[in-house]
C-alpha cells in the first residue's frame, strides 16, 4: 500500500478587484478591506486578521510567492475554487492570469473545486433576513452545460501535465455536491457524468475521479449511484447550529469521529478536509445589536492554535494510512482570511500553520 500523503491546500481566488463585487457604496470592492478592517464582537475575539502579506492575487508575482511557499513547507498541490456557470466565469484571474502564467507553476501539482455557487456580489452582509443563502447564487446545470464545463476543463487544465491526479485519473471537485443532486435528479446526474466520462476517454483523455464536497445526508447513497468516486468537506469543524462560540480542540475531535460515518454511508472513500479555524464576521456588516444566529456572524471557533492544528492533522493522516489506498491530506485554506481559515503567515502565529504542513508525514 502507498504510505505517501499528498498534501493539497485551497486557494480561494478573492483577493482582487472584480466589477461585479461591490460594497455597500457601490463600490467594487477589495476583500482584503473587509479583514483589514473587522471589528472583535467579545474581549479576546481575534478581530482584526492581520496577514502579514496583503496582494493582489491576479498577478503572476503573488503565485510566485504562493509557490516559493509550497515549496518551503512541502505543500504538494493547490485546489482552486474555480467558478462557473453556463459559461461564465467568475474569480478566474489568480488561476489563469497568475498561476498558469508564471513559469514556475509546475514544480507543484493542482487541481480545480467547481464552486457551484454564485461569489456573493455585495459585501459585507447588511440584510439578516431571507434565506442565508440568496436563490440567485444557486448554479444550475443541465448535461450540455456540464458537459461544456469538462471540454473546458479539459483543454485548459486537465491536459497540463502537473494536474492532480488519483489513479491516473483527474480529481475534480463539486462544492455544492447536494444541489448539484437536487437540480439534476440523482438519474439524470449518473447520465450527465456518464456522458461527460465518455466525451474524456473518446477524445484521448483520461478518466475523472469525482469527489462530492460537503454531502447532505438525503443524498449518501445517492453519490455512488451517481457516478462519485469519493467524498470529502471543504469546511468540515463548527457545529452550524451549535453555541455561538464553539472551541476548536472539542470540534476536530468531534469531526474526527464523524470521517468513518461518510465513508460507511455513502460506500465510497472518505478524505477528510482538515482546517484551523472558523470566523466569517468580516464578511458582515458590524453589529452592536443582538447578534443574529446565522452566517456570517454565528458560529465563531476560539482557542486555535499550530499546536491544535497538528492534533487534527495527524488525526487526518492516520484516518487515512488505515482507510485509503492513495492518501490526500486536503487543507481548509491558503488563504480565505474573511472566514477566518487560512495558513498564510499572520502577526498572530507567524509561520506556525504552514510549519504543521511541512511536519505532516
Amino acid at each position: 500500500m502507498n504510505t505517501e500523503i499528498t498534501k493539497a491546500v485551497y486557494i480561494y481566488p478573492g483577493w482582487h478587484k472584480e466589477p461585479f463585487r461591490k460594497n455597500n457604496k457601490g463600490e467594487i470592492l477589495n476583500e482584503w478591506e473587509l479583514v483589514l478592517n473587522a471589528k472583535p464582537y467579545f474581549e479576546g475575539h481575534r478581530q482584526p486578521r492581520r496577514p502579514l502579506h496583503i496582494y493582489d492575487d491576479s498577478l503572476v508575482q503573488t503565485s510566485e510567492w504562493h509557490i516559493s511557499l509550497a515549496k518551503k513547507y512541502k505543500i504538494d498541490a493547490f485546489i482552486y475554487c474555480f467558478y462557473w456557470s453556463f459559461g461564465k466565469r467568475f474569480l478566474y484571474k489568480p488561476l489563469d492570469e497568475a498561476f498558469l502564467g508564471c513559469k514556475a507553476n509546475t514544480e507543484i501539482k493542482f487541481a480545480i473545486m467547481w464552486a457551484n455557487r454564485m461569489p456573493r456580489g455585495i459585501l459585507p452582509v447588511k440584510n439578516i433576513k431571507g434565506p442565508v443563502i440568496h436563490p440567485s447564487r444557486y448554479v444550475y446545470t443541465n448535461e450540455e452545460d456540464f458537459l461544456n464545463l469538462i471540454k473546458f476543463a479539459a483543454g485548459h487544465y486537465f491536459s497540463r501535465p502537473n494536474y492532480l491526479k488519483i489513479d491516473g485519473r483527474y480529481i475534480f471537485l463539486i462544492f455544492d455536491s447536494a444541489f448539484f443532486l437536487r437540480d439534476t435528479t440523482p438519474e439524470k446526474a449518473k447520465e450527465i457524468i456518464y456522458n461527460s466520462r465518455r466525451w474524456l476517454l473518446r477524445n484521448g483523455y483520461e478518466d475523472l475521479y469525482l469527489i462530492a464536497l460537503n454531502p447532505a445526508p438525503q443524498f449518501m447513497r445517492a453519490y455512488k449511484y451517481a457516478g462519485f468516486n469519493a467524498i470529502s468537506h471543504y469546511v468540515w469543524l463548527p457545529d452550524w447550529k451549535g453555541e455561538y462560540l464553539q472551541n476548536y480542540e472539542e470540534l476536530i475531535v468531534k469531526r474526527a469521529s464523524e470521517w468513518d460515518y461518510f465513508s460507511e454511508q455513502s460506500e465510497l472513500n472518505y478524505y477528510p478536509a482538515v482546517s484551523n479555524g472558523w470566523d466569517a464576521t468580516p464578511r458582515g456588516i458590524f453589529r452592536k445589536d443582538k447578534i443574529p444566529k446565522r452566517y456570517p456572524y454565528w458560529p465563531i471557533v476560539i482557542n486555535e492554535s499550530p499546536e491544535k492544528f497538528a492534533d487534527f492533522v495527524k488525526m487526518a493522516i492516520e484516518y487515512n494510512r488505515e482507510n485509503n489506498k492513495e492518501k490526500i491530506l486536503f487543507v481548509t485554506s491558503m488563504n480565505e482570511y474573511s472566514e477566518g481559515h487560512y495558513i498564510e503567515p499572520d502577526a498572530d502565529f507567524g509561520e506556525g500553520f504552514l510549519e504543521v504542513i511541512r511536519d505532516a508525514v
